[in-house]
């Protein structure tokens, strides 16, 4: 079997029917839809709630409290109190302490928390290598992990990195995160247990001459405000990586993560706030899901791993004659055709009427 998948030909896998994958692809890790429960279901959804949702409601209920401060009289002493203490405790959410360390993490076995296995279940997780033999040494080798596309909320990244089970698949990696992720409760600490790196170009510089493994998506906001069309997925891919790995001598391994970019639905703003947040490297978006709450629609999440791309290698007088920006662009273009290459090679195996979908590729 060449190029896609062939639809009428599928593999049985306890109650779940799979389309059969392309010739030389393997699957590494699948975690079935089917064993889905309802406590599973409730996990998801206060977590969603929680931790997603936080970005919302937690603002609203500080400004809430601060008004109703203010309004309790003077001689009422107890309900002042009550109030201030609330608003100390939602203060201290903001605060730098010793239980943000990813020593902390550890302690508590942050990557084998239940919770990541009823969100694997609910996004009926798997990941497939296109072709096993090309990737299957990187593994604990270090490289770099590209995950497109971004989708409004980065799920595709996250349970990538969060899950001790995905990393079966993926191997352990620090996921790359926006500088913005610090000023949303929780999820921050969250992000430090699972000793996550800072998107910024030294934290990311520093990450990669310590040897580590890193993982991100390379559309970053400018993806969340790419408009969709019908028919058409989009990913952005910038060069910043691309000069990384070219310094450090460190492949990139890219991967299309089919259904990631269902999983939340956003309000079009105006063009000058999409603007203001490119500007300030924050995602100014409202964003909403199931019920039109912060919970992402069900949607299995299909990860294809493509083959690595390598930092061309240059000797003696290669090294003169070719440049960092062409040593940039020659691995800019390799990855962009392998991500095109995997995504048409498995779009038909991942959904009914997927196979007449296109993917487009543009530079950030």
């Amino acid at each position: 079997m060449t190029g896609t998948a062939t639809a009428q030909r599928y593999i049985h896998n306890n109650k779940r029917t799979y389309p059969l994958k392309p010739d030389g692809s393997k699957v590494l890790l699948r975690v079935s839809g089917d064993a889905l429960t309802s406590y599973d279901r409730l996990v998801v959804g206060w977590s969603s709630l929680f931790f997603v949702g936080g970005v919302f409601w937690l603002p609203a209920l500080y400004v809430w409290l601060v008004n109703r401060f203010r309004r309790i009289p003077s001689d009422q002493k107890k309900r002042r109190a009550i109030y201030a203490a609330l608003l100390l405790s939602i203060t201290t959410l903001f605060a730098i302490g010793p239980h943000r360390s990813p020593k902390v993490g550890k302690w508590i076995n942050v990557h084998k928390w239940g919770l990541w296995k009823s969100w694997l279940r609910f996004f009926a997780f798997e990941v497939v290598a296109d072709e096993y033999e090309s990737v299957k040494h990187l593994l604990n080798q270090q490289a770099i992990l590209g995950i497109s596309p971004h989708g409004i909320f980065p799920f595709g990244l996250a349970f990538a990195a969060l899950s001790d089970q995905a990393s079966q698949a993926f191997g352990s990696f620090r996921a790359v995160v926006a500088t913005a992720t610090q000023l949303i409760p929780w999820v921050r600490d969250v992000l430090v247990w699972v000793n996550a790196c800072d998107a910024s170009r030294s934290s990311v510089d520093t990450a990669l001459s310590e040897g580590a493994r890193l993982g991100l998506a390379p559309g970053g906001i400018a993806e969340i405000l790419q408009a969709p069309e019908p028919g058409s997925e989009y990913a952005i891919i910038r060069r910043g990586i691309f000069r990384m790995a070219v310094k450090h001598k460190v492949p990139i391994v890219p991967i299309y993560c089919f259904g990631s970019s269902m999983l939340m639905k956003r309000l079009k703003l105006p063009n000058f706030i999409e603007k203001l947040g490119l500007m300030l490297r924050i995602s100014l978006v409202v964003f909403f899901g199931k019920w039109g709450l912060p919970i992402p629609f069900r949607q299995r999440l299909l990860y294809v791993m493509g083959k690595p791309i390598y930092p061309p290698i240059t000797t003696g007088k290669d090294i003169i004659s070719s440049t960092t920006d062409q040593r940039v662009e020659h691995m800019y273009q390799q990855y962009c055709q392998e991500l095109i290459r995997i995504f048409d090679r498995h779009k038909e195996s991942y959904a009914s009427g997927w196979e007449n979908k296109s993917l487009t590729v543009l530079s950030g």
